[in-house]
């Protein structure tokens, strides 16, 4: 066994570097002295790949501390050196793997006072600093540029390196990239283009909202620093012992390993090529558009815990995103949460049964926000207080309540309306989505053919019923929002299911009901329903149906049946969403057909209320026999795409807060009522 400590022997350590250098070269590089601004995502592998190519003598910067944030790439970061210095972190790990290493230390980063410290006697120089450092970057290389010192910038984009070389008398950084005189945000752009005139990365984004560069934010991964400290490292060797081709800027390099592609080539007068100043005029505009639309986090983390809840909790869905409740906080762990049925709204039907699922969807959100502070949710039903229904709600703090599964994937739910893989779904997913709606709903699955094009043609009928009538066009004038990819109270356009071009016609016509009627008139409903319902209809992997197991016992207990029921149903959604699969709903048959089995006379258009009356009959034909138990109805599948596409997101927690109340005042109006006991909370499992 060999005994430890091992003496160190620079030449023992490094022999297997030897045949791709020479013992001479190998000894070079012992001589040499590297400086690497950066000791973060690549600046800290650059570090330690040099240390084992053999480098030997090291200047290095970082103003840094280690956090939580940096594991997704940083080679220095891990739970014992949150907090620590960087350049300490990383000084130590290199003289780990060789104690005669010398390096000096730059604690405090670099600045005008200490470039020519940082870059004095050094053979080469490397950018290991952030992205958007760019003053301090481009004042270094332009420092490396008058001395006479090769440089190489590295970035990691997407799970590739790009990179240039500068070198002595050639272009140097400021002419390839054309920074000068520029906005903050444009020079970002510049240099994003700049080191990647190709692109590669851009096909697998994604999820664009991750995407701000005047928010100074963007995606890393350790898969892109790790080669960038690979590519460096061969452009090191050829430099520092003279041997290869170097290909300076105005060449650039890029490697994709996701794409399995390789870009090089030679940008004539960098940025200021006139092809990649066109390519520059559309990308200020594209990330732009792109900070506009930012991730923001999906709940606070700071704040009194019942604010956290509710700020989760907001992330529940609702019909056309109109979020039709409103809290107030009576205590720190007591709310009142107020629900309003639309009252001019064609799609609510059997007295605001879509908006009552909702709520009940809100309040299992809130039971499984709940859940991550270790308290329970006990609800009960207040009735009506004018236009709202009221219901009551304590969070209670509880032994042994451990996160809630379902936790995470509250802000990932949504509603997909594109096209979907036509895969099956196996007998454990239907298992686990039966299980989430537990002992009070039944599903039934329609999976064939012949059935998906049954519930394709029922939503079709629903579409054509829809958008014939000018009360349906009110809704969607209200509710469609032209100008986000991500919008906090309506529905973004491009998340409806249709091409561009026919949202382009649908923009034009939604100005005015006379215009919208007459381009039915001509062109009828049939593009729309393709797009919208057959097509996504067949390429699905399965319709589902949703039916109550027993009708409520009174009228009284007609709500409480459906707040119940909608818990079931997010919890259903939720079970959906951990699976992988993605869904839509699909409520506009069940309202049509309600208005039309129960003669209601939603429209003043006598031929869709004809229609609906059919729809009606061909739903009860295809589906169930009792229509009335028929609750909720959609279809299921593998998405083609985890690309991120629009989305309805919410609006801000403060929007939602109707009051703060003095909570002595309430629970003493409270305990005049005497409410009956609150329905316990459904455990998880």
């Amino acid at each position: 066994m060999t005994p430890w400590p091992v003496p160190f022997c620079y030449d023992k350590a490094f022999s297997r570097n030897i045949g791709w250098v020479t013992e001479w070269e190998q000894l070079e590089l012992r001589r040499k002295k590297v400086a690497i601004a950066g000791m973060g995502g690549v600046g800290g592998v650059h570090l330690l790949t040099l240390v084992r190519l053999g480098v030997a003598a090291f200047h290095i910067a970082d103003h840094d501390r280690f956090e939580l944030a940096n594991f997704n790439r940083q080679v220095g970061a891990t739970l014992s050196t949150i907090g620590r210095a960087k350049v300490e972190v990383l000084a130590k790990m290199a003289r780990d793997i060789n104690p005669e290493v010398n390096i000096t230390h730059f604690p405090h980063g670099i600045d005008e006072g200490n470039i020519d410290r940082f870059l004095d006697s050094v053979d080469l120089f490397i950018d290991g600093l952030d992205f958007f450092a760019l003053d301090i970057r481009a004042k270094v290389f332009a420092r490396c540029a008058e001395l006479g010192i090769p440089a190489i910038t590295a970035a990691p984009l997407g799970m590739g390196a790009a990179y240039l070389v500068f070198m002595p008398s050639r272009m140097t950084f400021e002419q390839y990239f054309r920074l000068e005189g520029l906005l903050p945000e444009r020079q970002y752009v510049n240099f994003f283009m700049g080191l990647a005139p190709k692109g590669l990365q851009g096909a697998y984004l994604m999820d664009p909202t991750r995407m701000d560069l005047a928010g100074q934010r963007g995606p890393s991964s350790t898969t892109g620093c790790q080669l960038c400290a690979g590519v460096t490292g061969a452009e090191v060797v050829k430099i520092l012992l003279g041997r290869g081709r170097v290909r300076a800027a105005p060449l650039y390099h890029q490697f994709d390993a996701y794409r399995a592609k390789w870009a090089a080539g030679r940008l004539l007068f960098g940025n200021r090529n006139p092809w990649q100043r066109l390519k520059l005029r559309v990308a200020y505009k594209r990330f732009a558009e792109l900070s506009r639309e930012s991730w923001q986090p999906p709940a606070r983390d700071d704040g009194p815990e019942i604010e956290r809840i509710l700020d989760l909790a907001r992330w529940a869905p609702s019909g056309d995103n109109t979020q039709p409740w409103r809290f107030e906080i009576e205590g720190e762990d007591k709310v009142r949460v107020r629900i309003r049925v639309g009252a001019d709204n064609v799609y609510e039907y059997n007295g605001g049964q879509p908006t009552l699922l909702s709520a009940g969807m809100l309040l299992e959100t809130m039971r499984v926000a709940a859940s991550r502070f270790g308290r329970i949710l006990w609800w009960a039903y207040r009735g009506v207080s004018g236009q709202d229904h009221l219901v009551d709600v304590e969070l209670a703090k509880a032994p042994g309540v451990r996160p809630d599964p379902l936790l995470a994937y509250v802000h990932l739910r949504t509603v997909d309306r594109r096209p979907y893989r036509t895969t099956p779904l196996t007998l454990e997913e239907k298992e686990a989505l039966a299980v989430a709606l537990a002992d009070e709903l039944i599903i039934r699955w329609h999976e064939g053919w012949a059935d998906r094009w049954g519930m394709a043609r029922i939503n079709g009928q629903a579409t054509n019923i829809r958008l014939r009538i000018p009360e349906a066009f009110r809704v969607h004038q209200r509710i469609l929002d032209w100008e986000r990819r991500q919008s906090p109270d309506r529905i973004p356009a491009g998340a409806v299911g249709l091409d561009r071009l026919t949202l382009r016609v649908m923009r034009w016509a939604m100005g005015d009901w006379k215009r919208m009627d007459r381009l039915n008139r001509a062109l009828g409903t049939l593009g729309a329903r393709l797009q919208m319902d057959y097509l996504p209809g067949l390429a699905c992997g399965a319709h589902f149906t949703v039916t109550r197991r027993a009708s409520p016992r009174s009228d009284r207990d007609e709500v409480p049946s459906l707040l119940h029921a909608g818990e079931a149903l997010q919890r259903f959604w939720l079970t959906a969403t951990r699976l992988g699969l993605t869904m839509q709903p699909s409520l506009a048959p069940l309202c049509f057909a309600s208005h039309g089995r129960h003669n209601v006379t939603f429209t003043s258009d006598a031929k869709a209320r004809a229609q609906a009356a059919a729809l009606a009959a061909d739903l009860e034909k295809l589906l169930v026999r009792d229509p009335a138990s028929l609750l909720f109805m959609g279809r299921l599948g593998w998405p083609r795409s985890r690309r991120v596409s629009p989305r309805s997101i919410r609006r801000p927690l403060e929007e939602l807060l109707a009051a703060r109340k003095e909570s002595a005042e309430r629970e003493s109006a409270r305990q005049d009522q005497s409410p009956r006991e609150p329905p316990p909370c459904r455990r998880v499992g």
